[in-house]
């Protein structure tokens, strides 16, 4: 099954965002964006792609350990960026970045222990994807306007494991569906 590990935001958070990436809609030039579905804004921790089965409670297990041994932290969505000259265009974070660093390694870490293959490592950035693009895209509007939001402050408390399927039907924008396999709290280590 294809799996990652996130963070995932508050309901009344996701509503915030909602209504801030309903204003970059209105933007001119969104024609070839792609808006991702709000019922799967993440902050991505890692991706681990396809995983064999038989791993999966290994890597529960030590996602598990890495979640007890990290502090609950605050957070907030602030801002954005983007990947790939404009391709992908994501609302950033606020808050407590190291600590939530700090658990995004661990979650590769995790992966690795479990015999799960890991891709080279990169240096971590915190974000949420609200759009993608096939083509290079002039995105420094969008960023403006995301640049002066910013969501109320929650307390991170859990790390996630997700299970991600993607589109199958072939009907164009179809996007893809996530589901929370493990759910883990963050300090349960004392």
């Amino acid at each position: 099954m294809r799996l990652f590990a996130a963070v995932l935001p508050p309901e009344d958070v996701v509503h915030e965002l909602a209504a801030e990436v309903g204003r970059l809609k209105e933007l001119p030039g969104v024609d070839g964006m792609r808006w991702t579905e709000r019922a799967g804004w993440h902050f991505t921790l890692a991706f681990y792609g396809e995983v064999d089965d038989g791993l999966v409670p290994e890597l529960t297990a030590r996602l598990e350990r890495a979640a007890a041994r990290t502090r609950p932290f605050r957070l907030a969505v602030r801002g954005g960026g983007q990947f790939g000259r404009g391709r992908a265009l994501w609302a950033g974070a606020e808050g407590e970045l190291d600590t939530m660093r700090l658990l995004a390694g661990r979650a590769e870490a995790a992966a690795r222990k479990a015999g799960v293959p890991m891709d080279e490592h990169r240096r971590y950035t915190a974000h949420l994807t609200v759009a993608r693009s096939r083509d290079a895209v002039d995105v420094r509007p969008y960023l403006e306007v995301l640049d002066a939001f910013r969501s109320r402050t929650w307390t991170v408390d859990e790390l996630v494991l997700v299970r991600s399927s993607l589109p199958t039907s072939g009907v164009p924008g179809e996007q893809p569906r996530y589901e929370a396999v493990a759910r883990r709290s963050l300090g349960a280590a004392g």
